[in-house]
């Protein structure tokens, strides 16, 4: 059985159980925590104090209009089952998935963990990305957490809405402050489509409570939202136009809107993570819960007893480097 978990998860060991708690980071550049010195080469020094201060930073037609079409019809060949990937993982709206599957990009919503997909890929390794991201995370970067979201138009009962959360909440690997996400709009994104909704600052503060909101129209599998959210903190609605990245802190709250148009809302994203990171026990954190319903669907999807996987190694599965080299991967 510990064969058969080795070859569908992948390799690598180095199971040392850590503490969760925000650690400090060496190489970064007084009074930078967030930056390290050489954005110095990439940022402006107030594109450094706005992350700092913000914990988010949208850069303008940072992708081509002809990669996010190429990314689109991958989506598309995907969908209609014309392309197979090893390892991915494909979501439906929780409203679509009670109705009859439609093999067509009406009925998925979001892929997950499609390294593997020679197109997609290229995504995470395109320059112009990777140059920000090493100004967050340094010379080694590996790509933990891929997805291309297919926001839906909402049923009228705003289940295509993603409450507020924490991305760190999903995540085993530390340290906090070397992961960030670049998150890409394929097209234009504003308030009427769902656009990314964050509180700045939110960044600074500590992982929290996680559960699922209590919503009339119900809500997508693992779309937990922060506890005791206040809606009346301030916030700041992302309006983007096809090609506009932003580049955001785990720790950061937000979320998006329901979709009220009747076109499918699209963006391409990928979280990294230093190769240098370390994985952490969850066990009795605010992470706890959504360990075991990860390892739930696990068991479910490779018959394997959840007993018998570990949260980490589903993580090392998606991960891939984009540059550098990843201590995990050295043994």
């Amino acid at each position: 059985m510990a064969d058969r978990l080795q070859t569908i998860l992948g390799h690598i060991a180095n199971r040392d159980k850590i503490s969760c708690q925000r650690e400090p980071v060496s190489g970064y550049a007084s009074p930078y925590r967030y930056t390290l010195e050489r954005a110095k080469t990439k940022l402006t020094d107030e594109q450094r104090k706005f992350y700092e201060d913000n914990g988010y930073l949208v850069i303008r037609n940072l992708v081509a209009k002809s990669d996010l079409e190429k990314y689109r019809k991958r989506f598309e060949q995907i969908c209609r089952k014309e392309v197979e990937v090893p390892g991915m993982t494909i979501m439906r709206d929780v409203a679509i998935a009670k109705s009859e599957f439609v093999p067509d990009q009406k009925a998925v919503t979001k892929i997950q963990a499609w390294h593997t997909d020679d197109v997609l890929w290229e995504y995470c390794c395109l320059p112009q990305i990777a140059d920000y991201v090493e100004c967050f995370l340094g010379p080694d970067i590996l790509a933990m957490h891929t997805m291309l979201i297919n926001k839906p138009p909402d049923p009228g009962k705003l289940s295509s809405r993603h409450p507020m959360h924490q991305d760190l909440y999903y995540f085993s690997f530390r340290p906090v402050d070397r992961i960030v996400c670049a998150w890409t709009a394929m097209e234009k994104i504003n308030r009427d489509n769902g656009c990314l909704v964050v509180l700045p600052g939110t960044h600074k503060g500590k992982l929290l409570q996680h559960d699922y909101p209590e919503w009339e129209g119900g809500v997508n599998k693992m779309y937990h939202g922060v506890r005791d959210y206040k809606p009346d903190q301030p916030r700041v609605h992302l309006e983007m136009e096809a090609g506009d990245t932003v580049f955001f802190h785990p720790l950061l709250i937000h979320g998006s809107g329901a979709n009220r148009t009747k076109g499918f809302r699209k963006a391409i994203s990928c979280h990294y993570s230093t190769g240098q990171c370390h994985f952490v026990d969850l066990k009795d954190t605010v992470q706890q819960k959504i360990e075991d319903e990860v390892l739930e669907v696990a068991e479910r999807n490779t018959g394997i007893p959840k007993s018998e996987i570990k949260y980490e190694d589903i993580w090392k599965f998606r991960s891939k480097i984009v540059r550098g080299k990843a201590s995990f991967m050295e043994d």
